[in-house]
């Protein structure tokens, strides 16, 4: 019977996708707005190429946002090294362009077709993957259902499922069932997320860790660092970064409370920059002066708030303090990725709604190299207390790049994983004409 229900869910998202694709350009011109596609590459979310495949077997790679490129990039690095030609897609401009950097003309760059029929077809009939590997989460029905019939192997790589997610996919077993059993391997980060992918149906399952650890430090402008330092001078500094609504205030809180005692500098970078005219229109009702990366404004004395409102230059910020609050985790849910700071030496400082980072944090805080704050009051004390206790603060900065380079490997046993699909395409593109990159 419940092989019944799958068969009539998943005809059922058949239907679906075929249905409503007239109605996605509609959906298409409110991402846009949102300015998280390109208007002239629209065309790729409809599964229509804007660049030649290369010759060859192809490993098609998605990986949806910022976060999960960059936890791609060293697998890809390796999938080149090995001669075998990527198509990456990704989902918003944002990752496209630390695609653009991190990863240049080495692989072809394609916006990730929507998951309609129509669109996903057009995708895999033009460029024939012999693999498709998904980063994290990237659960698409029917993107999963047309590699099935194509006979495409899917690996899910770094994978993890959140506290809602599995709980949404728990109501639909039949559904996840007949869908995650189309995958050839999961690979997930932690224990946990294993145990969920083998609840909802996918075998095998290994574990690796999490590939974000085995990434290379954000990069910098070394020329606006210096500039930067340099104008801060002996200002003590604190970031309070990935923040969503209300921890901008939060942290405008804690800078009031502090900076009288300290001539500090708060620095802010918000999870999406699209609403730093609002963040700043708020600070500076609030009496605070703001200088904005994008404006150029130096930072001189007088400045209260560093507004970090430009995208990929996290590594900049960090380098401009050695206290980070991780943002998503006093008044939103879920938390955001804390090995960046760690590995660039800040001590850090959370709220404690991390449920999508559990794990990382768990490991951050057995270590001393991370703490929870449970309020904004809270959240200042821990600020005051790090920038005025220099042997505390090392050894939280000591204890974090110690935990990251504990929890390295994930790239090693990802890898050792994907052999079984890796090396027969490492013998076809040895048999074919060298891929140039």
């Amino acid at each position: 019977m419940s092989g019944l229900r799958a068969r009539l869910a998943l005809s059922s998202y058949r239907w679906i996708g075929t249905a409503i694709y007239p109605l996605v350009w509609s959906y298409l011109a409110i991402r846009a707005a949102k300015g998280k596609e390109d208007p002239a590459r629209r065309r790729e979310r409809y599964g229509y190429a804007s660049a030649p495949r290369p010759q060859g077997p192809l490993v098609w790679f998605h990986a949806a946002s910022v976060g999960e490129t960059a936890a791609v990039t060293p697998l890809i690095k390796e999938i080149r090294r090995r001669g075998i030609a990527v198509v990456l897609t990704t989902g918003t401009t944002t990752s496209a362009r630390v695609a653009a950097e991190r990863l240049g003309s080495t692989v072809v760059h394609q916006y990730v077709p929507l998951d309609f029929k129509p669109a996903v077809s057009r995708f895999l009939d033009y460029w024939e993957p012999d693999l498709a590997i998904i980063a994290e989460s990237e659960i698409w029905p029917m993107t999963i259902i047309e590699l099935g019939k194509r006979h495409i192997p899917q690996v899910l790589v770094n994978g993890r499922l959140s506290d809602r997610t599995f709980a949404r996919w728990k109501k639909r077993p039949s559904l996840a069932d007949a869908l995650f059993e189309n995958l050839a391997l999961v690979i997930a980060q932690s224990d946990v997320d294993a145990d969920r992918f083998r609840t909802l149906g996918a075998l095998p399952v290994m574990v690796s860790g999490n590939l974000k650890v085995d990434t290379d430090a954000p990069p910098h402008d070394p020329k606006a660092l210096k500039e930067y330092r340099q104008q801060i001078g002996a200002r003590k500094s604190w970031a309070a970064i990935s923040t969503f609504e209300g921890e901008e205030n939060a942290a405008a809180t804690v800078h009031g409370a502090l900076k009288d005692r300290t001539g500090l500098l708060t620095i802010i970078v918000p999870r999406h920059p699209e609403r730093c005219d609002a963040i700043e229109a708020a600070l500076v009702a609030k009496g605070l002066k703001v200088a904005r990366r994008t404006r150029n404004d130096p930072l001189t004395p007088d400045v209260d708030i560093f507004l970090g409102d430009t995208i990929g230059e996290m590594g900049l910020y960090l380098r401009l303090t050695e206290v980070a609050f991780v943002g998503r985790s006093l008044f939103a849910e879920g938390g955001q990725n804390p090995l960046e700071p760690a590995m660039l030496g800040c001590a850090v400082l959370s709220g404690g709604n991390v449920q999508n980072f559990r794990e990382t944090y768990q490991m951050l805080a057995k270590n001393g190299s991370a703490k929870i704050v449970r309020d904004v009051e809270m959240l200042a004390k821990g600020v005051n207390y790090l920038l005025g206790n220099d042997d505390m603060r090392r050894s939280m900065i000591d204890a974090g790049l110690e935990s990251v380079q504990q929890m390295r490997g994930a790239l090693t046993a990802t890898v050792k994983g994907l052999e079984p699909y890796i090396n027969p395409l490492v013998v076809k593109a040895r048999l074919e004409p060298r891929i140039e990159g």
